[in-house]
């Protein structure tokens, strides 16, 4: 399939090519779109290269946005979809290592597939007969799943520092290889120096990317090697050769590998759990330490998930991840160290769920089961041990939230009003007697009664408030 000599164009996109056409432009499918088409993978987006300028496809088309026009490209707005398109173009230095110094628009679409990163992506597809123009053999390189920079790869790399973070975040999303003499690249000092430039946010999408991915370990770890993780998310790298496993079997792997066989173990389509995953241990180094016991090292990371949590949160703001993001992603990290057992009482359930908040209980024991995943590298089996816990808890907390349980403030038979109205003034009283409130009904369920509630708040009020 990656040695045919077209692919099938949808249906809207040969209307759009016969639009170009009748004005007497040529225009071409490119990017990622073709690529995934030979691979036979679901194409989300399409980008087009013509050779029509973008004041010429304003004038085409009636709506068009101008995106990037001082780069040659704008979006078309036709059928319900978004096309950006750039006109055919050669370029020049990148002194911010981004976007090039000057634009020159080229004649043949040859040439502008010349300055193209990947030869995967280097292969343009006609939009109105699909035949392939491969000038970089990216069909080969596609074939034997090899990531390989167009020409020279310290040059692709110096032009744009994302390049290198890019290749590998392909290498884990499609399983591809990053040829010899590209890897190479990513250890000159230039492309170290572009690759520092680029910035925060540039980063945080292609992370984002990586943590979406198949399996982000293989990502996560060629960053490692190549340094760029220790350049972006320095916090993580003392979990390198902190060795955790001893004679009680926990753990097989350093911390740093737990982490990336964690995010493994994750939902592909959960980010925010993944993200748990790889901050959920990244504390341990700090909390490390040994005990002798009976002649043998035990080794403890007492308090990591508290130190965790504030090194999360840390790299997670550096890394410009929403407020919301932080405060989930974080939240989790805090609580990931829970071990349910059968004999805990139902108000020892309640309290949990109250620490955890009812809307968190699914990501936290996902990430539970992200945590075992990393532990050796293989799935919580259904059936299993931890499994059969982890499905206990959950029968536990199904059960107890059909109850008359109040496991939030907002649970309450009663609320400020209520208690203001039986007489109690408003301040700070009332937020202190419905926390009291909220207590005795975790303890006692039964108690979750409007007129057994307004009694105990005056009670409450009489003895220890108003006195």
């Amino acid at each position: 399939m990656f040695f045919n000599n077209s692919v099938k164009i949808p249906s809207d996109l040969k209307k759009v090519s016969e639009i170009f056409h009748r004005n007497g432009h040529s225009v071409y499918l490119v990017g990622g779109a073709v690529r995934d088409m030979l691979m036979r993978k679901e194409v989300h987006d399409y980008d087009l290269a013509t050779d029509a300028t973008p004041e010429q496809v304003m004038k085409i088309f009636k709506k068009v946005i101008p995106t990037g026009i001082q780069h040659g490209t704008v979006t078309i707005l036709i059928f319900g979809m978004q096309l950006e398109t750039t006109t055919f173009r050669t370029e020049a230095d990148y002194s911010d290592g981004r976007h090039p110094d000057k634009v020159e628009y080229a004649r043949t679409i040859e040439e502008d597939l010349s300055r193209r990163d990947f030869t995967m992506n280097a292969i343009a597809a006609d939009l109105r007969t699909g035949k392939i123009k491969d000038p970089f053999h990216g069909r080969r390189d596609i074939r034997k799943k090899i990531i390989r920079t167009v020409g020279n790869s310290t040059e692709r790399f110096t032009e744009d520092g994302l390049r290198p973070v890019r290749a590998i975040r392909f290498a884990g999303q499609l399983g591809f290889k990053i040829d010899d003499e590209t890897f190479k690249a990513f250890a000159d000092e230039d492309v170290i120096r572009k690759t520092k430039s680029i910035s925060i946010e540039r980063f945080h999408d292609e992370f984002c990317k990586i943590m979406k991915s198949p399996k982000p370990s293989v990502s996560l770890k060629l960053l490692e090697d190549t340094g760029l993780l220790n350049i972006f998310i320095p916090e993580f790298t003392p979990c390198r050769n902190c060795l955790q496993k001893d004679e009680r079997g926990f753990h097989e792997f350093d911390v740093a590998d737990h982490n990336f066989y964690a995010c493994d173990g994750a939902p592909k389509d959960n980010l925010i759990v993944r993200l748990a995953a790889f901050y959920h241990d990244i504390g341990k180094p700090e909390a490390k330490t040994v005990e002798i016991v009976n002649g043998n090292e035990h080794i403890h990371f007492h308090g990591h998930d508290s130190i965790s949590e504030k090194k999360c949160i840390e790299s997670m703001t550096n890394l410009k991840f929403s407020n919301n993001e932080i405060k989930q992603v974080s939240h989790l990290v805090k609580n990931h160290m829970f071990f349910y057992e059968s004999n805990w009482t139902d108000s020892a359930v309640r309290r949990f769920i109250i620490r955890v908040g009812m809307e968190n209980l699914d990501n936290l024991v996902l990430l539970r089961l992200a945590d075992i995943h990393g532990m050796h590298n293989v799935p919580a089996l259904p059936g299993s041990p931890s499994w059969n816990n982890l499905v206990e808890l959950k029968d536990r907390i199904a059960n107890l939230a059909q109850q008359n349980s109040a496991l939030s403030l907002k649970d309450l038979k009663v609320n400020g009003n209520d208690l203001m109205e039986a007489g109690i003034p408003k301040g700070s009283a009332i937020g202190k007697i419905l926390n009291e409130l909220f207590e005795t009904v975790t303890d006692s369920p039964e108690m979750n009664d409007k007129d057994k509630l307004l009694k105990l708040a005056i009670n409450i009020y009489e003895g220890k408030i108003k006195s």
